[in-house]
């Protein structure tokens, strides 16, 4: 592998370019790649790298160590960075350059999954036009569990790919899915062994690379469209009720409740 590296101005994302191929690596592994702010930024400059490359035809992105894809947004920032609806938007605004660029990427996206891809790693791996995982690989969304509200671009993602059913059971129970569940219900495309994941990933994503570059681009732009037809005129009411949430007092006890590793109390309020 001859990697060619794409400097960030932040350490906890690495990038780089290797046989047509752009590969991004989430990383903080000490915090199970929990991603803060500086790594959103990190992350769209990176794409901003690769959708201006001519020579890269596809990307990957997976996260640093054998344990975690991401597991969600940092939460120890959120104290600071997200205690209230009118930080949450700064914050989403900063988020939000990440998630779109990643969007905005014409070149096949595939997310390589090892151990936890949960709430915001799980919203990451959503962008992607593939994802493959580990059999110890676990997805959730544990929004419920702490207070806070799910944007409708995610909600509206995870249901487009596994049907408003099953969206609603990974949302309302906060429960984690399986590698065999989630392949089950559509969440991811396959399952590979550890030893064989990276190898799997790299083969595919270069025989992609391999293909008419304008063929694939215009099928991922038809895709896209086809998504496009979801009804929005809704989404400035589901914004509200998501500040709603950001600006309880439930919000409040699920932030300090996960800090202090007990089990929240929530009123309603």
């Amino acid at each position: 592998m001859t990697m060619t590296a794409v400097p960030l101005g932040t350490e906890k994302m690495i990038a780089g370019i290797d046989q047509g191929v752009g590969w991004l690596t989430i990383n903080q592994p000490a915090r199970r790649n929990a991603v803060s702010l500086e790594m959103w930024q990190g992350l769209a400059d990176a794409c901003a790298v690769f959708q201006n490359d001519s020579t890269v035809r596809a990307v990957v992105i997976q996260g640093a160590g054998e344990q975690s894809f991401a597991a969600g947004a940092d939460i120890s920032e959120f104290e600071q960075q997200r205690a209230n609806a009118d930080q949450k938007r700064r914050y989403g605004e900063i988020a939000a350059r990440g998630h779109k660029a990643l969007a905005a990427l014409d070149k096949p996206l595939v997310a390589m999954i090892r151990g936890y891809c949960i709430g915001g790693g799980l919203a990451i791996a959503l962008t992607a036009d593939l994802r493959f995982a580990t059999p110890d690989a676990r997805f959730g969304i544990p929004a419920a569990r702490l207070g806070l509200g799910y944007d409708y671009p995610g909600v509206a993602a995870l249901a487009r790919l596994v049907g408003p059913s099953c969206a609603k059971d990974m949302l309302f129970s906060a429960r984690q899915l399986d590698a065999e569940e989630a392949l089950r219900i559509g969440l991811i495309n396959r399952i590979v062994e550890p030893t064989a994941i990276e190898a799997t990933t790299r083969e595919y994503v270069e025989g992609v690379a391999e293909n008419a570059p304008l063929t694939v681009a215009t099928a991922k732009a038809a895709l896209k469209m086809f998504e496009r037809y979801t009804d929005q005129a809704g989404a400035a009411d589901i914004a509200t009720l998501v500040d709603r949430c950001f600006d309880s007092n439930d919000y409040r006890e699920g932030r300090r409740a996960f800090m202090e590793k007990r089990t929240p109390r929530f009123k309603g309020e």
